[in-house]
């Protein structure tokens, strides 16, 4: 760690109880060293970045202040609770932050009990928080504090309202922060994000806010006759110095703020004053994501997960190629998408709130009036889409896999049933690396494949992407899944002619001996170089790209069938009602012999790794296929010596 002014104090501070035995005029040199301490790992390491060095001071604050773990500290979504880590033990480990066998990125129950909900999904914290409220309150726990960290990109969830408007009826002892950077992953936008705004910007308010609130926590402390006349002062207050404040206090939530994120000294008087005012209480404070690091603060977006960069110069470091590298499926995505809509007048793009991420930011630069960021709203998303779709245009809604989960309703009740033409493309599927088992998307062709009137595929590369968009946006087609992993794909040469695929049609890649691998999607391409290498080894197995989950070719299908007594799926989703499954119901249905082997996600969670060790864990890489087709070869051999 670089040298820092003063005498360095992070180093003996290893838990909450460590950092109570200083001063409170060290919490400044302590927040200095914990900034520089997250810049040092994370730049060697990589992981999220911005988003914790934007609220160092609130975490130190926070557990200066609080009884943790007997207070429960919840932080929403995650990415910014590598300060939380350090200070609550795993200061040693965090170098293996994100990696295989390593501790989380996110906030993990089953890794500290400071970790006291897991997260990773946005805008859970004030629902879980109040839960738990409720819960002490039931137990006689009056004394347990219950505080939930959200970030105003967070707050546009209609989880999070619901959370807010529960929590005003119960009167529970629960404090919500309001993380306010105008930041999620992108900038935030909706009118949220403008009252927040109104609110920071507001000179009046903002020239008594610190008075005001100084004044209300030192009435409140005359007793409980006294709550009702200071609620009375401040809402008076408040709506005289600025109309829209009632936004949280028509919930029934007592708000103070906005303060200044990054005055620890102020934040721990604050957090230790209202510890003491009892029921459901919001603190806006004002941060700035990357604070610290110049060029973080400067371009949020791109350092919010930067990789391995130079903590000095602040240069990405990058793997340099000399031979020309595949491309992102999602940057395919995204230009693909504004080649159709530069011919299909009909075409606009959706996505909750990962424009950058799913690269729906290029036909947002291109067509700025024809992409829509919705905020992080996954079933407004969807709702939304269909309500395009209802007036003859043709969404394409971009999600990533595992967050398409908080909108399934909405796809079977808005979407489907209605058979809409809602184009979903899922982003990250199957196993999506460090973030872990809340972000693979290990589902979605066993959630999709289930609802009528829906089409499932996944293409097996940047070319077959393409065409799999060309093909859903024509007339007609109803709802349209196209899956796709995080990563590259396999081609240079990629941007070739459009052509319509038919729907429910595979293909045969080689043909072979006894063995049939029937693939969909990117994991073809294990298959593939499984093939190269079992033929040298005079094993020639046949393999077939499925294309579509559903509807599945038959043709296909029955081909294989009458020729192959062992088949192998592989498939990078769960086992338990994916596509392996659905070969088993195709071969019951039609009363067919032989063995189905399936290779894909176990049923059980999946931790954070890179992806290539994720795959060889499951068992479906090249070389789990390659074993596979290996003990059919010796189990036929050693049958055929045997008769």
């Amino acid at each position: 760690m670089e040298d820092t002014n003063g005498p360095q104090l992070l180093p003996s501070i290893n838990y909450p109880a460590d950092l109570k035995q200083y001063k409170e005029q060290d919490l400044e040199q302590i927040c200095k060293e914990l900034r520089q301490y997250i810049i040092d790992v994370v730049s060697v390491n990589g992981g999220h970045f911005a988003a914790s060095l934007g609220v160092v001071e609130l975490t130190v604050a926070l557990h200066y202040v609080l009884n943790t773990p007997y207070d429960k500290l919840i932080w929403d979504v995650g990415h910014q609770a590598y300060g939380h880590k350090i200070l609550t033990g795993r200061k040693s480990v965090f170098h293996t932050n994100r990696i295989f066998n390593g501790i989380s990125g996110f906030p993990k129950i089953s890794e500290s009990e400071y970790d006291t909900f897991g997260v990773g999904h946005s805008s859970t914290s004030i629902s879980a928080a109040l839960g738990m409220a409720v819960a002490s309150h039931y137990k006689g726990e009056k004394d347990r504090q219950h505080v939930a960290v959200i970030g105003d990109g967070a707050m546009t969830a209609g989880l999070a309202f619901e959370g807010l408007n529960h929590a005003g009826i119960e009167n529970s002892n629960l404090l919500v922060i309001l993380n306010d950077n105008c930041m999620s992953i992108d900038p935030n936008v909706g009118a949220l994000k403008e009252y927040l705004t109104s609110i920071t910007t507001s000179k009046s308010y903002n020239r008594f806010r610190d008075d005001i609130s100084s004044v209300l926590i030192k009435l409140s402390e005359l007793g409980p006759n006294a709550h009702k006349f200071v609620k009375k002062i401040e809402k008076s207050i408040k709506g005289t110095l600025l109309k829209q404040s009632n936004l949280f206090e028509a919930l029934n939530f007592r708000y103070f703020g906005p303060v200044d994120g990054h005055d620890v000294i102020r934040l721990t008087q604050i957090i230790r004053d209202l510890k003491d005012i009892p029921g459901p209480k919001l603190l806006h404070c004002v941060t700035v994501k990357g604070k610290g690091f110049a060029l973080a603060e400067k371009d949020q977006t791109k350092w919010h997960a930067p990789g391995l960069f130079d903590k000095i110069t602040g240069e990405i470091k990058k793997t340099v190629s000399e031979k020309p590298q595949p491309p992102k499926y999602q940057d395919v995505f995204g230009h693909t998408l504004v080649e159709l809509a530069e011919a299909n007048k009909k075409i606009v793009g959706v996505t909750p709130a990962m424009p950058s991420g799913s690269s729906m930011n290029i036909m947002m630069k291109a067509m700025p009036q024809r992409a829509f960021d919705v905020g992080i709203a996954e079933q407004h998303a969807v709702t939304f889409s269909a309500g395009l779709a209802t007036q003859g245009l043709v969404p394409f809604c971009n999600i990533y896999s595992s967050f398409m989960q908080r909108a399934y309703d909405q796809v079977i009740h808005d979407v489907a049933i209605q058979d809409l033409n809602v184009i979903f493309c899922l982003d990250r599927a199957g196993l999506a690396g460090a973030d872990g088992a809340t972000h693979h998307g290990a589902y979605d062709l066993a959630y999709m494949r289930c609802i009528p009137n829906m089409t499932v595929s996944a293409p097996m590369n940047e070319e077959e992407l393409r065409n799999l968009m060309f093909t859903a946006q024509q007339e007609d087609m109803g709802p349209f899944v196209i899956r796709y992993p995080r990563g590259q794909g396999v081609l240079t040469d990629w941007r070739r002619p459009f052509k319509a695929m038919e729907i429910g049609k595979g293909r045969k890649i080689c043909d072979g001996e006894d063995v049939a691998i029937l693939t969909i999607g990117h994991v073809g391409n294990f298959a593939v170089e499984a093939c190269k290498e079992l033929n040298s080894e005079g094993i020639h197995p046949a393999h077939y790209d499925l294309r579509f989950a559903k509807p599945l070719d038959a043709a296909l299908l029955h081909d294989v069938f009458s020729r192959y007594k062992y088949i192998i799926t592989v498939e990078d989703g769960c086992l338990q009602g994916g596509v392996g499954s659905a070969i088993l119901e195709f071969m019951a249905d039609h009363h067919y012999q032989g063995q189905v082997i399936r290779l894909g996600i176990p049923d059980e969670f999946i931790e954070h790794g890179e992806q290539p060790e994720l795959w060889a864990l499951c068992g479906y890489d090249t070389a789990g296929i390659i074993s596979t087709v290996r003990k059919i070869a010796i189990s036929r051999t050693t049958k055929t010596i045997a008769s």
